[in-house]
């Protein structure tokens, strides 16, 4: 699919003079944290372990990371340049929103179940971003969408019934609410009459999926004006919320201020809540309104559901850090530049230490009222190169707090870098532990991380499989 080049929004400069910004500057898909905020020219990254406050997302939800991303493909080919240890450790590493914005209405339902369906296998939660909205962008840059409603509310039916019975984030329909100077009243009328029946049509099929709706961003309409539109399209009947900041560069302090007040304009209903695109906005906005791939910005928090704040369910990365405005080159391509210049002198993604190794006299951690079961993949692989994914299950009756993986490379592979979990070798052993919010696994319960390696000629899958010392059955 092609990337619908990025939308510009009429918002307004802290002088209140119009400015031209952009909220959208996106990618298609193609299937498709801080306890506190952030300050222009700080990212606060310090992952909530368990936040003393929490939003209406369980604390330690692991958010989906997509293995087919245009960033984690980038990352996979190209080992050998120099800003791939970056832009791999602090951008492929972390959960980043799958964008709909292709008019499917064919193959919307199998797009999404596809990548539902890993979300759910991996034990994660994916951000889906439908987009098809008519009229879409009021015929700008990122026009497209349905043709009509009609046909929009077929596809919307179409993409609900993707969802499946796991737990799902919807962002519905970028700027649907914020950007609506093209359309006469009654077509507003009917644009927010679809979007209410989008959320209950989503609510209905898939009943764990979190609904929000366009909240805009901080530096556009006033939060009265905001939660008035919201109002209309349904949010406090068919919504679980809305988003802000989509694609911008706006503080995540400004935007939680913003979230609030437009949740006070809606009388604080307590089943609302917002989430915040934490993208591109380390360095809050660039000088002069510029919004079309401005130099100088940074990451911003990095993705988590642990926000310390209960009126905020999460910080997510709705626009896929790197991939490109329009300016920088067309619009939703990764460019590994742009990647870097994000991503250089942002912070490290949150970790905490790994467990400490027991005295001899202290037997290792074990679960003695079952077993386990580990899935090993290469979802990808190159001359001497390859990325896996590995799901561990705790198939016993107990639960585990605080795991450590164990396995045997039959060859010569080794682990360069690893995403939520932390990994060491010596010689061809392999010790994985749990971070900090993903340690504990109830019975049944599952986790997944990722490994980029380096292999020789042959690169056969691993054995000798163990869970705190607790022999695991392979595939």
């Amino acid at each position: 699919m092609t990337p619908p080049d990025h939308t510009r929004h009429p918002g307004k400069s802290p002088s209140g003079l119009s400015a031209r910004r952009s909220s959208l500057r996106r990618r298609v898909a193609a299937l498709g944290l801080a306890a506190g905020v952030a300050t222009a020219g700080t990212v606060l990254v310090t992952q909530v372990q368990a936040a003393a406050v929490q939003g209406s997302l369980p604390a330690g939800t692991q958010l989906y990371r997509d293995p087919n991303s245009q960033v984690v493909k980038w990352a996979a080919a190209n080992p050998g340049d120099s800003r791939q240890p970056v832009i791999s450790a602090k951008i492929a590493s972390q959960p980043q929103a799958v964008w709909f914005s292709t008019y499917s209405p064919s193959t919307v339902t199998a797009d999404v179940s596809k990548v539902t369906s890993a979300a759910a296998a991996a034990g994660q939660v994916p951000v889906l971003v439908s987009y098809a909205i008519p009229n879409r962008d009021c015929g700008g840059a990122s026009a497209g969408g349905a043709p009509d409603l009609a046909s929009y509310d077929n596809w919307a039916r179409g993409f609900a019934a993707g969802l499946g019975s796991g737990p799902s984030i919807v962002i519905l329909e970028p700027d649907s609410i914020a950007l609506t100077t093209c359309l006469n009243s009654q077509q507003l009328n009917d644009r927010y009459a679809s979007l209410s029946r989008a959320g209950a049509t989503i609510h209905a099929a898939a009943p764990q999926a979190k609904v929000y709706m366009d909240g805009g961003h901080s530096t556009w309409n006033s939060a009265s004006e905001q939660a008035n539109r919201l109002r209309s399209a349904g949010v406090l009947n068919n919504a679980d919320g809305f988003y802000t900041n989509v694609s911008n560069f706006n503080t995540t302090s400004s935007e939680v201020s913003y979230d609030k007040a437009i949740l006070s304009a809606l009388g604080n209903p307590s089943h609302l809540h917002a989430v915040v695109d934490t993208s591109r906005n380390g360095n809050g906005p660039a000088g002069g309104g510029a919004w079309c791939d401005p130099s100088g910005r940074s990451l911003g928090n990095y993705p988590t559901v642990n926000t310390g704040d209960a009126a905020i369910d999460a910080f997510l990365w709705v626009k896929p850090p790197g991939e490109a405005d329009g300016c920088a080159g067309k619009a939703g391509t990764f460019l590994p530049d742009v990647a870097y210049a994000l991503a250089v002198n942002a912070p490290n993604p949150p970790t905490t230490p790994p467990p400490t190794t027991p005295p001899p006299s202290s037997p290792p951690p074990t679960n003695p009222a079952g077993a386990c079961a580990v899935s090993y993949k290469i979802s990808s692989s190159w001359a001497g190169g390859f990325n896996a994914d590995v799901t561990v299950k705790n198939s016993g009756s107990a639960a585990i707090n605080g795991w450590t993986l164990k396995w045997t490379f039959p060859n010569d592979q080794k682990v360069v870098s690893a995403w939520n979990a932390t990994a060491t070798q010596s010689g061809n052993a392999v010790t994985v532990t749990n971070l900090g919010y993903n340690g504990s696994l109830p019975a049944g319960g599952s986790t997944s991380f990722g490994f980029q390696g380096s292999s020789g000629s042959s690169n056969s899958a691993p054995t000798g499989f163990t869970l705190n010392g607790t022999a695991c059955t392979a595939s």
